[in-house]
């Protein structure tokens, strides 16, 4: 059992949301990721989805694009990312790396290698944007055997086809896109998840996240009464972006304690 599906598994048991907030390596600055990421588990985070910086990142909205920017001005790569989680690993076995990124960073490195580096760095999970289920039936099954959980986006888009190719494939958790758009967006409609949520459980049990539009203690509540966990990202960014010189690691375990607690007020 891979440690993303134990994890869900304790969440269940205990009536608990996932909370799985997203960084991007190197942003703000390549020293500080290890420890926003530990800052993220003092806070109270389930999941990290540690995201690879990539020059045209077509999904993400300007907040995260900002980010990438900002990494790859620093000189992060995906071999960096992999040598942030290793550092991490030194006094965290226990929570569950995502690396989230686009396809070209890992088609250079190739996916044999890649998966190898990423199993030894201490990634559980893997998340290609650009990556459809429908065509990496090859990927999943290699990430599989490295026992790293191949990870899936559905949107509100996605056809009951594209739903089945992605629970024939996806472990650890699918990630549900709330809405049409890029990162960033607004307009969260609640009700509009919550319908679809039964049409992803009909094909899967593989526990699902929803992301995009969460962005406070509030929205996260509202989405976890009909999803497994919940994804918080460009406002996460944006905190650090704002946050005075010195409490960014303090501002950001602040913050996702406030999430934290207001998924645990379900119970």
């Amino acid at each position: 059992m891979s440690k993303i599906t134990a994890l869900f598994k304790e969440l269940k048991a205990t009536g608990k949301k996932g909370l799985i907030p997203f960084i991007t390596a190197g942003d703000p600055d390549p020293g500080m990721t290890v420890e926003l990421m530990h800052a993220l588990v003092r806070g109270g985070s389930s999941v990290i989805e540690l995201g690879v910086p990539f020059s045209d990142p077509m999904a993400d909205g300007p907040v995260i694009q900002r980010s990438s920017e900002r990494a790859l001005t620093h000189g992060v790569t995906l071999h960096s990312c992999l040598e942030m989680v290793k550092e991490f690993r030194k006094k965290d076995a226990h929570t569950p790396v995502v690396l989230m990124g686009y396809a070209n960073p890992v088609e250079q490195m190739g996916a044999e290698r890649f998966a190898t580096e990423a199993k030894a760095a201490g990634v559980d999970g893997v998340l290609v944007v650009d990556y459809p289920p429908e065509e990496c039936v090859d990927f999943a099954a290699r990430m599989r055997v490295a026992g790293i959980d191949p990870i899936f986006l559905l949107a509100p888009t996605s056809s009951h086809e594209r739903i089945k190719e992605a629970a024939k494939i996806a472990s650890g958790y699918i990630y549900y896109v709330s809405m049409r758009g890029v990162t960033g967006a607004s307009h969260l409609n609640t009700q509009d998840v919550a319908s679809v949520m039964p049409k992803i459980r009909e094909e899967t049990d593989i526990p699902i996240a929803v992301g995009f539009g969460i962005s406070d203690a509030a929205s996260a509540k509202a989405v976890s009464a009909s999803a497994d966990a919940v994804v918080i990202g460009s406002r996460i960014i944006r905190l650090l972006e704002d946050a005075p010189p010195g409490q960014a690691v303090q501002s950001l375990e602040t913050f996702i304690r406030e999430i934290r607690d207001a998924l645990d007020s379900q119970n």
